[in-house]
């Protein structure tokens, strides 16, 4: 799973809209629609603001874990 589809699936998961995620970065929502499909890529500064404002780890968004800690948590309440 490359890093703009696991960004998507935490982002519906939580059922958050990408307006929300360009606001928490900072840019238009439709730069970041672009990030989120692939069509440009996205610079590698917004990944601590995303995992943050998601409240995710940069290794499962990275694809270097499974485990969505910080997304399990939150869920189980």
């Amino acid at each position: 799973m490359y890093y703009t589809d696991r960004i998507k699936f935490v982002r519906d998961c939580k059922n958050i809209t990408q307006k929300s995620v360009a606001e928490a970065l900072n840019i238009k929502p439709q730069q970041y629609e672009r990030y989120e499909n692939g069509k440009n890529v996205m610079p590698i500064t917004y990944l601590a603001n995303i995992c943050k404002f998601l409240n995710v780890s940069a290794d499962y968004i990275l694809g270097l874990t499974d485990e969505m800690s910080s997304l399990d948590k939150n869920t189980k309440n």
